[in-house]
């Protein structure tokens, strides 16, 4: 009876003074300073989340890699090929010679002058030697001077002249000397007058010009045909008068006309082979040697390079190590947020390196949540004091609206802020009705 009345005792006291009522979590005034009291939502967040702040970063070893800065070792400097680097032309330009027609075959000194005259007596046997025979044949070479010299007649100038203009220079030196004009001249050997052919031909040679003008297919022919493998890049080129002429090989070849070019006195003819093959090939086999060569330092360099690497990686596991090792040991300066009440565990929340962690992040990974039994997820609450550190802020969370829990995803965590969750109004009672059971056993006793 007396236990009894006493535990109703106690119920009537309690009643009476508010405790069976919903607790008071925040009162506006503390011994630290007043305290304001904002409803958590989008507004009251933002102006929450202006309060500057930069979360604390990893150390530098972090963001480092493995890998090597630099140049690796190499092959070093190659000596010089033997080849030089054989660009194939475009295709190759035309420029022909100013049009020329040859005219007669004109004398000149060098060429060798055959002197014939019939047999017969009287005034032909005044000719000593020259007019002898029948049928008697001599050569007669002009000289320098530009003439020839016969026996018993003189100097006859015949430099210059066509063939017929030069029968009529010797019939008057004949004639002059009292001697029978019977006679016929022509040309023994054709020497003054020259063209030259070389390059890519099966023999180069020098050819004459004669009475009938000389073609360059004619001189082409003369020297055995071309031996230029790659007639694509292959050209005829003609020095003339001091200037250079090029044809094309397969222009030539396409066109009787330019087969037909006549030369003249002093023409050089050069078949040129604007792409050697064999230096080619012997480039490019060159260059296969330098590659491998290459290949093979590259190699060399790369297993250099990742025995390096291995060991700037050692470095790295090592220097993150001894800070994991550092953190481990509180040794690290870190920034906290601190959780109480009726929450699953309470504790400090560390806040991350190089990001910003909310109220969610604190109450669902290092608080564990809010126990649905006892903690009240109505009455949440963030403290945080203010910069004179002359008040408090106290945002209030109503999670009882679900919905609400969004916000804690938004709500930005500052350093050495409170979490605070209460206990519902039943728990507290229940911890009462606890207490006040032992304390009645304990005056049974």
């Amino acid at each position: 009876m007396v236990r009894s009345a006493l535990l109703t005792g106690v119920l009537l006291l309690l009643a009476s003074c508010g405790a069976l009522t919903s607790p008071v979590v925040v009162e506006e005034t503390t011994a630290v300073g007043e305290v304001v009291i904002l409803t958590m939502d989008a507004n009251t967040i933002r102006a929450a989340n202006a309060t500057g702040y930069e979360p604390r970063t990893l150390p530098a070893i972090f963001s480092r890699t493995a890998g090597v800065a630099g140049v690796g070792v190499g092959v070093g400097a190659l000596p010089p090929g033997a080849y030089d680097p054989e660009d194939r032309p475009e295709a190759l330009t035309t420029r022909l010679p100013p049009a020329y027609a040859p005219g007669p075959y004109r004398l000149g000194v060098g060429d060798v002058l055959l002197l014939a005259t019939p047999s017969g007596i009287g005034t032909m046997e005044q000719l000593s030697g020259l007019l002898a025979a029948q049928h008697q044949r001599q050569g007669y070479t002009v000289q320098d001077s530009g003439a020839i010299s016969i026996p018993d007649v003189g100097r006859v100038q015949v430099a210059g002249l066509t063939l017929d203009d030069a029968e009529s220079a010797v019939f008057n030196a004949l004639v002059a000397q009292q001697i029978e004009p019977a006679f016929s001249l022509e040309v023994a050997e054709f020497k003054s007058q020259r063209a030259s052919i070389g390059g890519a031909v099966r023999n180069p040679m020098v050819l004459p010009l004669t009475l009938s003008p000389l073609t360059l297919a004619e001189a082409v022919a003369a020297a055995g045909g071309m031996t230029a493998p790659e007639r694509d890049y292959a050209s005829i080129r003609l020095y003339r008068d001091g200037e250079l002429y090029q044809i094309p090989v397969e222009r030539y070849l396409g066109s009787a006309d330019l087969q037909k070019i006549a030369l003249k006195a002093g023409d050089a003819v050069f078949i040129d082979i604007e792409y050697d093959l064999a230096s080619a090939e012997g480039y490019f086999a060159q260059q296969i040697e330098l590659s491998k060569l290459r290949q093979s330092a590259r190699t060399s360099a790369m297993e250099q390079l990742a025995t390096e690497v291995e060991l700037r990686r050692q470095e790295l596991e090592e220097g993150r190590a001894n800070f994991n090792a550092q953190v481990a040991l509180d040794a690290v300066e870190r920034d906290y947020a601190y959780i109480a009440g009726e929450v699953g565990r309470q504790g400090r929340f560390t806040l991350p390196f190089d990001h910003k962690a909310t109220l969610a992040d604190a109450l669902f990974s290092q608080a564990e949540g809010v126990p649905n039994a006892t903690g009240n997820i109505g009455e949440v609450y963030v403290l945080r004091g203010t910069g004179d550190g002359r008040g408090i802020q106290a945002w209030h969370l109503n999670a009882s609206n679900a919905a609400n829990l969004v916000l804690a995803t938004r709500f930005e965590l500052r350093p050495n802020d409170v979490i605070f969750v209460s206990e519902k109004p039943l728990t507290g009672i229940s911890r009462l009705l606890g207490q006040v059971a032992l304390s009645v056993a304990a005056v049974g006793l």
